[in-house]
C-alpha cells in the first residue's frame, strides 16, 4: 500500500499520542464517596474500578481508531493497479480522446451501435479524470475538424462529443495519434495520456511505437459480434465507350465480408429512375464474384445510375451512384488534299452515330480541331508546321489521331510531328509484299470485333508500304503486325490521347487493307473508342480531382455542384480547354451531382460514393491488439466501466473512502461506548 500524501499519515499517527494523554490524565482523577460500612467499600471501588478501566480502554482504542483512519483518509492510501508502477504520477495532465465515427461503427452490439458505445466510453474517461479540475480534454474524430484541435474542460467537452455523428471520412491510426500529438504538443502539463475508442480495423491500424515516455496510449476495442456485410465494391464498363441501341455491358463487383454466405440476394440497376436489369446473386463467405448487368440506351446526353443489393446489417454501401455520357454523334475529321478517299467517305456514309466531315487541308478551320473526337490524316503529301503543333495540342489535350500516309509523303514532315508526340517514326518505303500474321484481339479496337480468330483467315497484305523505327521507349501496342514482325498498325498513348500509325497508304494498288473486310470494323472502333467516356465514380472524401473538357466560354461565373440537398462551390481551375475541380471534404452524402453555372442548363453529372474502407469487417480482436502493440506505453481497456478502470490506473486501487467510512464507524461506536455503558 502506498499514499498519495504520505505527509498527512506520519502527522496523522503522531497525533494518536493525543487521546493516550487524555486518557491517562482522567485516570489519575479521584473521588470521594461516604459510605458508614469501609468492608462494602472496599468491595464496590474494586468492582467499579475493572469495570470503568475497561470502558476507559475500549473508549481509548476506538478513539486511536478514528483518528488513525481519519489521519490515512487525508494521506489517500492506494494499492497500485500495475505491480510494476510504484506510485500515481501527480498533476494535471492532458487527455485526447479519439472518437472513432466511420461508418463501421453502425454495426450493433448487444442492440447498441458500435458508435453510441464509443461515445460513453469518452464520456468514462473524461469522468474518471474530472476529479482534478486542472485536466484538460481534446476530442477528435475522423472529421479532423478545426474546433477539435484545441483544449476543453470536461462540459466542453461532453458538448462537443454530444455534436459528433457519423461520418464518411476513414483515418489511419498513425494520423490519429500524429494530431493527437500536435494538439496536446502547447498543453502545459507534462503527462499526456491519449486514448483510442474505435473498432481497430486492420486496414486503418497502422500506430507505430511511442518512444516519447510522457506519451501513454490507451487502445479502448469496440467489436460486433455480428460481422456480416455484403456490398458493392466497384463497377466498370466492359467496353470503353457506350453506344446508342446497342447492349452495353457493365461489370460489378460483389464482396461478402461477412463470415457467411449469401445466398440469392438481389442486384438492380436503375438508369434515370427507371428499373433497366435484376439479378439474383451467391457470394461465398469471405469472397468477391464480378457480375454481368447488359442493357441498352436509346438517347444520348448523360444518365444517371445507381445499383443496390440488400443487406439487413450496414446500409451505407449498398447503394453505388455512377454516371455517363452517351455521345449522340461522333465527330470525326479527314483531313486531306487534293480528293478524299473514298474509302472513308463509305465508311462513315451510312452511319447515324457518326458526323463525319471532309475537309481540304487548304480550308481547314484550325479552331474546330478541338470539337472532333477522332481526326484521320488522310493521305497528306506533307504536315505543315502549324498543322503539326494543333495536332500536337490536340492530341495531348485527348484527341486521337489516326495517320494514313502519302504514297510520296514528305517524311520529315511527318517524322518532325512524330518525334514531338513521342511515337516511332517511319524510316523509308518497303517495296517487299509483307502479309499480316495476326490481329491483336486483346486491344479495344479488335476486342470483340471476331468470336475467336480461326487458323489461315485470309489477313490483308501490302504490298509497298513504309517502315518504322521500334524503339522500346515509345510504348508502342501493335494492333496489325506482319508476319517479319514489323508494325502494320500500332497504337500509342500520348497524354491524354492517343495516336494510331499506318505502315501503308489507302491507295489499293499498294494494299488490299481498304477493301478487307477488316479495315471497317477497324476504323469503325478507332473511331468509338475515341470518345473520352471519363471516370464513371468518384469517392467521398478521397480529396478527389476531377479534370473534364470546359465546355463553356464563360470565365466570370463560378461552377457550381449540386446534389439532392447540398450544394456548394468546388475548388476550379481552367486550363485551356480543361477543367479542373478540387472536391477535398465539402462532400459529406452519397449520390448523384451535377456541375452547372446556370441551375437549368447541367453541363455535367457526378456519381460520388461513400469509401469502401468501412466495410471490411476484419479486426483486430484484444488477443491480436495486445500481442502486434506489445510497448509498455501501451495499455489495453476492456472494462465495463471505464471511470473506475482509469481511475484505478490513474489513481491506483483508491482506499481513502474506505478509510473515512471506518474512522466514522470507530466515533459512533465511541458515541455508543460512552452513552449506553455506565459505570
Amino acid at each position: 500500500m502506498n499514499f498519495v500524501y504520505p505527509t498527512f499519515a506520519i502527522i496523522g499517527l503522531a497525533s494518536l499520542l493525543i487521546p493516550i494523554i487524555i486518557h491517562l490524565f482522567n485516570f489519575r482523577r479521584f473521588k470521594k464517596v461516604y459510605f458508614t460500612n469501609v468492608k462494602f467499600l472496599k468491595e464496590v471501588k474494586q468492582e467499579r474500578a475493572t469495570r470503568n478501566r475497561l470502558r476507559h480502554l475500549l473508549v481509548l482504542l476506538t478513539r486511536m481508531l478514528a483518528l488513525a483512519f481519519l489521519a490515512l483518509a487525508f494521506a489517500q492510501p492506494y494499492l497500485p493497479k500495475d505491480e510494476e508502477k510504484e506510485e500515481v504520477i501527480q498533476g494535471a495532465k492532458a487527455v485526447s480522446i479519439f472518437v472513432d465515427n466511420s461508418f463501421s461503427m453502425n454495426a450493433s452490439s448487444d442492440e447498441v451501435s458500435l458508435f453510441e458505445k464509443a461515445k460513453r466510453k469518452a464520456t468514462e474517461i473524461v469522468e474518471a479524470y474530472a476529479v482534478n479540475p486542472e485536466n484538460k480534454f481534446q476530442l477528435l474524430t475522423n472529421d479532423f475538424k478545426g474546433k477539435h484541435q484545441r483544449l476543453l474542460d470536461k462540459d466542453e467537452f461532453l458538448t462537443y462529443l454530444e455534436e459528433v455523428e457519423v461520418t464518411p471520412n476513414v483515418r489511419q491510426l498513425s494520423d490519429v495519434v500524429a494530431r493527437q500529438k500536435q494538439a496536446l504538443e502547447y498543453a502545459d502539463t507534462e503527462w499526456k495520456n491519449l486514448f483510442l475508442v474505435s473498432d481497430f480495423q486492420k486496414n486503418i491500424v497502422d500506430v507505430e511505437e511511442e518512444k516519447d515516455t510522457t506519451v501513454q496510449l490507451f487502445f479502448v476495442p469496440l467489436q460486433s459480434p455480428n460481422k456480416q456485410n455484403v456490398f458493392i465494391d466497384s463497377v466498370w464498363f466492359a467496353a470503353p465507350v457506350r453506344t446508342l441501341n446497342e447492349s452495353n455491358k457493365l461489370m460489378v463487383r460483389i464482396r461478402n465480408a461477412g463470415d457467411d454466405a449469401v445466398a440469392k440476394s438481389r442486384l438492380a440497376l436503375r438508369i434515370n429512375n427507371q428499373t433497366k436489369a435484376l439479378t439474383d446473386f451467391n457470394v461465398p463467405p469471405n469472397k468477391s464474384i464480378v457480375d454481368t448487368l447488359n442493357f441498352s440506351i436509346n438517347q444520348g446526353g448523360w444518365h444517371n445510375a445507381e445499383l443496390n443489393v440488400e443487406d439487413t446489417q450496414i446500409n451505407f454501401d449498398d447503394t453505388y451512384y455512377f454516371t455517363f455520357e452517351v455521345a449522340e454523334k461522333i465527330n470525326v475529321l479527314s483531313i486531306h488534299q487534293g480528293k478524299a478517299s473514298p474509302y472513308l467517305k463509305a465508311l462513315f456514309a451510312n452511319e447515324s452515330n457518326f458526323n463525319h466531315q471532309t475537309q481540304s487541308i487548304n480550308q481547314l478551320d484550325y479552331a474546330k480541331l478541338p470539337k472532333n473526337q477522332l481526326i484521320i490524316l488522310d493521305q497528306l503529301p506533307k504536315i505543315s508546321t502549324g498543322l503539326s503543333a494543333d495536332l500536337q495540342r490536340y492530341v495531348r489535350e485527348g484527341g486521337s489521331l489516326l495517320v494514313f500516309p502519302n504514297d510520296n509523303m514528305d517524311m520529315a514532315s511527318y517524322n518532325s510531328m512524330l518525334k514531338a508526340l513521342r511515337t516511332n517514326t517511319y524510316t523509308g518505303k518497303n517495296y517487299n509484299e509483307q502479309r499480316v500474321k495476326n490481329l491483336n484481339l486483346k486491344q479495344e479496337v479488335f476486342s470483340g470485333v471476331f468470336d475467336r480468330m480461326p487458323k489461315n483467315t485470309d489477313l490483308p497484305f501490302v504490298s509497298t508500304g513504309f517502315d518504322m523505327t521500334q524503339y522500346s521507349n515509345r510504348r508502342e501496342q501493335v494492333l496489325m503486325r506482319f508476319m517479319g514482325g514489323k508494325s502494320c498498325l500500332s497504337k500509342y498513348n500520348v497524354e491524354k490521347g492517343k495516336v494510331y500509325l499506318a505502315a501503308f497508304s489507302l491507295n489499293t494498288a499498294n494494299s488490299n487493307v481498304p477493301s478487307h473486310a477488316v479495315f471497317v470494323p477497324m476504323v469503325y472502333k478507332i473511331a468509338l473508342v475515341s470518345v473520352k467516356g471519363g471516370r464513371i465514380a468518384y469517392t467521398i472524401g478521397g480529396n478527389e480531382r476531377i479534370e473534364i473538357p470546359n465546355k463553356t466560354d464563360k470565365k466570370e461565373s463560378a461552377f457550381k455542384l449540386k446534389g439532392k440537398g447540398d450544394e456548394f462551390i468546388p475548388g476550379q481551375k481552367i486550363m485551356g480547354s480543361r477543367l479542373l475541380l478540387s472536391i477535398n471534404d465539402q462532400l459529406k452524402e452519397a449520390g448523384i451531382y451535377q456541375l452547372y453555372m446556370e441551375a437549368k442548363k447541367p453541363l455535367s453529372y457526378f456519381g460520388f460514393n461513400f469509401n469502401r474502407k468501412e466495410s471490411f469487417l476484419n479486426y483486430f480482436n484484444l488477443s491480436e491488439l495486445k500481442e502486434k502493440y506489445n510497448f509498455p506505453n501501451v495499455t489495453f481497456l476492456e472494462s465495463a466501466n471505464l471511470e473506475i478502470e482509469v481511475g484505478q490506473i490513474e489513481r491506483g486501487v483508491v482506499l481513502w473512502k474506505i478509510c473515512l467510512l471506518l474512522a466514522l464507524a470507530f466515533l459512533l461506536l465511541e458515541i455508543l461506548l460512552l452513552r449506553f455503558w455506565r459505570v
